[in-house]
This record gives C-alpha cells, sequence and structure tokens, in this order.
C-alpha cells in the first residue's frame, strides 16, 4: 500500500499556471497507474489525467485540450501536474490517485490509493 501527499494547489487568475505535485511512500512494487482527479462542489469526481507507473503512456480528460501535462520524476517518486492557461471552471479539489491496475486509466474505481487533496482556485 502507498501513500500519497499533494501539493502545489493554489488561488490564480484566469490564463495562469500552477503546478501539483504528489509524493509517492511506501512499496511502489505493484503500483502500475498514477493519476490525478478532481472534484468541484456539487459535481462528481473526474479524471484529469493519468500515466503508467512503469511507463510512458499518458491520458487526459477531454476538457483537458492540451493545457496540462503530466510527469514523473521516478528518483523523486514524485508524479507532477503542470497545469497551463487555467481557466475558473478549472476550479476544483485536485487529487492524486495510485492504482494497481492498468485498465481504464482515468476510471476512478480504478485507484484504492488517495491523497488528501489540494485545491486550486481559478478566478480574477
Amino acid at each position: 500500500q502507498v501513500q500519497l501527499a499533494e501539493s502545489g494547489g493554489g488561488s490564480v487568475q484566469p490564463g495562469g499556471s500552477l503546478r501539483l505535485s504528489c509524493e509517492v511512500s511506501g512499496s511502489t512494487n505493484s503500483l502500475n497507474s498514477m493519476a490525478w482527479f478532481r472534484q468541484a462542489p456539487g459535481k462528481e469526481r473526474e479524471g484529469v489525467a493519468a500515466k503508467y507507473w512503469h511507463f510512458g503512456d499518458t491520458f487526459y480528460g477531454d476538457f483537458v485540450r492540451g493545457r496540462f501535462t503530466i510527469s514523473q520524476d521516478k528518483s523523486k517518486n514524485t508524479v507532477y501536474l503542470q497545469m497551463d492557461n487555467l481557466k475558473p471552471e478549472d476550479t476544483a479539489m485536485y487529487y492524486c490517485a495510485a492504482s494497481r491496475w492498468a485498465a481504464f486509466p482515468l476510471m476512478s474505481s480504478k485507484y484504492d490509493a488517495w491523497g488528501p487533496g489540494t485545491q486550486v482556485t481559478v478566478s480574477s
């Protein structure tokens, strides 16, 4: 079982950028997928971006449209989400998640380890 800790959230104006970090601790031997999800008040949790822990494949929600990039630094056991050209509708709590599974990487039910979340607010 892994433990996850997000950081990097905050408030930014529309068009601005933020980089979220997710530090992974514990055994990563059975880890296959890492992802970022978000949930805004009154809305369902949705998949933002995902990547395989051992390979370079990445996956993005349709609404990302080239604005976000997921990456990892294995030497630091950390996954990042670079968010550019942020919009007010990106305002949400962002969660890092880890999965033993590779199938359906943007499906939240496939993830069994979650961080506490970090708030992102985009407002002028």
